[in-house]
């Protein structure tokens, strides 16, 4: 479950090992020599389920097909032009891999119903956009994967368990325990790091778990938004994204998400996989995560599971964990880990996705 010291010698090669392409285009400045990878972006729309999703390819140049990475969303980041996704259509071009960025479902220029907390659809529309790439002789059909970061995390693997066009998954900052597990721990440090006392994270442990038990069948609807209503007015309620009024059962998308164990996703991927956590991260229980990962190990040899020292949730080392955990900033992460881009590259190369 751990990368080799090998992984790192074939960082050096990379940029040797990429065809030497002119850039096309004047440059901005006189003095620019040509840039050796040439990329092409091109907007592209494709169909799943009877929506249509549109998306953009970022695709390097070369003379034989190359490895593709779909894209599938953190929670707070739907857009395409997230800085979320700003590395990957850097980085991975460069190492002559494909990207394709697309607004999800109900965001952007994909419609406006969204998925409704259903994991599945998301899935599937990663799968849609996967066969979407198919079709384009520039791409090899047998090197597209999936990349997620956090609930991304847990629609990557999703996607290559529903079908046999997903390759390979990288999933980053991936819980590995149920929704519901996963946000006490994120707004317990939420609270904390914000300056909350022991007393409100007790009230707030105990709205979540009163909001849960409805979701499960074991409390009432009642009971849970009398504990909402209590909460709402508090400063620290804004750390727990919840709503203010709690959604019927049968309808409520939060149910879907908490009665999905990313486990067994996880376990049911046979392609090869990269999971990657960030050591300092405040919002999944990577300790917990790992552990269960090893416990699965022996069914899964094809899986690789790594954690970034001093890396956070994005996989940012330059971000202040009061700044990182407050709300007003989800959607403006940009990963800087130079050990994460590292084990990204070396991985991807050792398991023969770069271009060479």
């Amino acid at each position: 479950m751990r990368m080799s010291a090998a992984l790192w010698a074939v960082v050096a090669g990379l940029a040797a090992s990429q065809p030497a392409v002119a850039a096309p285009g004047a440059s901005a400045f006189p003095w620019t020599a040509p840039a050796t990878t040439e990329v092409v972006t091109e907007e592209r729309r494709f169909m799943s389920g009877g929506t249509e999703l549109s998306g953009t390819l970022i695709l390097p140049a070369s003379t034989k097909p190359v490895a593709a990475v779909v894209v599938t969303h953190s929670a707070s980041s739907p857009l395409r032009g997230a800085s979320l996704y700003d590395h990957l259509k850097t980085a991975l071009p460069a190492l002559g891999i494909a990207v394709f960025v697309y607004d999800r479902r109900g965001s952007g220029q994909s419609g406006t119903k969204t998925a409704g907390g259903d994991f599945a659809v998301l899935a599937d529309d990663a799968i849609a956009a996967a066969q979407s790439l198919k079709a384009d002789p520039r791409i090899d059909p047998k090197r597209i994967g999936t990349w997620g970061l956090s609930q991304g995390g847990w629609i990557s693997p999703l996607a290559a368990s529903r079908s046999a066009d997903i390759a390979f998954v990288i999933a980053v900052s991936a819980p590995v325990v149920t929704a519901d597990v996963q946000m006490l721990f994120s707004s317990t440090n939420h609270l904390r790091a914000n300056g909350h006392s022991q007393a409100e994270i007790d009230q707030m442990t105990a709205t979540r778990k009163a909001v849960d038990d409805y979701m499960r069948g074991t409390a009432s609807r009642e009971a849970a938004q009398k504990m909402i209503d209590a909460a709402k007015t508090q400063p620290w309620f804004k750390y727990t994204y919840m709503g203010e009024t709690i959604r019927d059962r049968a309808v409520s998308g939060w149910r879907r998400e908490i009665e999905n164990d990313p486990l067994k996703n996880l376990s049911a991927v046979t392609v090869p996989t990269l999971v990657l956590y960030g050591a300092d991260d405040a919002v999944v229980p990577v300790a917990v995560s790992v552990e269960r990962l090893k416990a699965v190990a022996a069914q899964m040899p094809k899986l690789t599971v790594h954690s970034i020292a001093g890396a956070d949730h994005a996989m940012a080392m330059s971000a202040d964990q009061k700044i990182s955990l407050d709300p007003k900033h989800d959607g403006t992460e940009r990963p800087d880990s130079a050990e994460y881009m590292a084990i990204l590259a070396s991985w991807l190369a050792l398991n023969g996705y770069v271009t060479r």
